[in-house]
Formats: C-alpha cells, sequence, structure tokens
C-alpha cells in the first residue's frame, strides 16, 4: 500500500519531466515536414583571401584542415590562391592565417558581421562573402603600407 501511494505521489512530477524530455527533443530535430530551425541551417560562405601577396594558406578552425603542424608540400588548409566556399551555421568563427586572425560571425540569415575595426582589412560585412585584404594589420596610424599594393603572380 506505502508502495501505491509514493508511486502516485512521484507520477506527476515524472510525467513533466519526461514530457518536457520529449518536447526538447522535437524542437531541436523539427517534426516531420518542417525546415529545421534557422539556427541548424547551413548557409553557403565564400572565403576570398585571393588579394593577398605571396600566396599562403588559412583556415577556420572546425571547418577548414589546421595550418599549424603541417609539411607545407601535403598540406591540406585552403590557399589563398583560390576562393572556397564553406557551409557554415549562424554562429561565431574565426579566420586564421601565419601573421593574421579575426573573428567573424554568421549571422541566422547566412550574412557577416564582424568588427568595424577591421574595416581596412576585411569587406564583406552584410554579404556572404568574405574578402580578406590583409596578411597583418596595419602598423601605425590605420595607414596602408605599400607592401598591399604588389600584385599576385600570374604564375
Amino acid at each position: 500500500m506505502r508502495h501505491n501511494v509514493a508511486i502516485r505521489q512521484w507520477f506527476p512530477v515524472f510525467s513533466l519531466v519526461l514530457t518536457g524530455l520529449v518536447t526538447m527533443g522535437s524542437t531541436d530535430a523539427g517534426l516531420a515536414g518542417e525546415p529545421p530551425p534557422t539556427r541548424l541551417t547551413e548557409h553557403p560562405v565564400i572565403i576570398d583571401a585571393t588579394k593577398l601577396v605571396p600566396a599562403s594558406w588559412w583556415q577556420v578552425p572546425g571547418v577548414t584542415p589546421s595550418i599549424w603542424g603541417s609539411d607545407p608540400d601535403s598540406l591540406d588548409a585552403p590557399k589563398t590562391s583560390e576562393l572556397r566556399e564553406l557551409r557554415l551555421k549562424p554562429g561565431k568563427y574565426k579566420f586564421i592565417s601565419f601573421t593574421f586572425d579575426f573573428p567573424f560571425t554568421v549571422t541566422l540569415n547566412g550574412t557577416l558581421d564582424f568588427s568595424k575595426t577591421l574595416d581596412q582589412c576585411v569587406e564583406g560585412r552584410g554579404t556572404q562573402t568574405l574578402v580578406v585584404l590583409c596578411k597583418r594589420t596595419y602598423p601605425h596610424g590605420g595607414q596602408r603600407d605599400a607592401y598591399y599594393d604588389q600584385k599576385p603572380n600570374d604564375g
């Protein structure tokens, strides 16, 4: 008899917990026939670092292969001499090269955002193309170095 009373007392609590778990599971996965939640949608984002001279490698941690601790002859990381399309979910990411790195965000609608302090070296805010213009940040007074006026080799 005592056992039946204990079960009746805890049954409503157990039911609420179970209902909560089922509800949480269904909101993350989406119900049958519904599109996935916006935060799970991957968006095409193009990384354009082709303006960097000389050519090198870059990475977005967790998305592309690492540039650290690898042999340059067999490196799988993206090169700055080519455009690369990545499929990114909304969230925070980081562009990393050997000499310059910065955080950027993919918004819920798939556009890019980054700090306005990077405007001299990065373009593409509000678009789906991140254009990296600098191998390093400007050293003095925000003035562009002649170094950046070099043209990529055509070979």
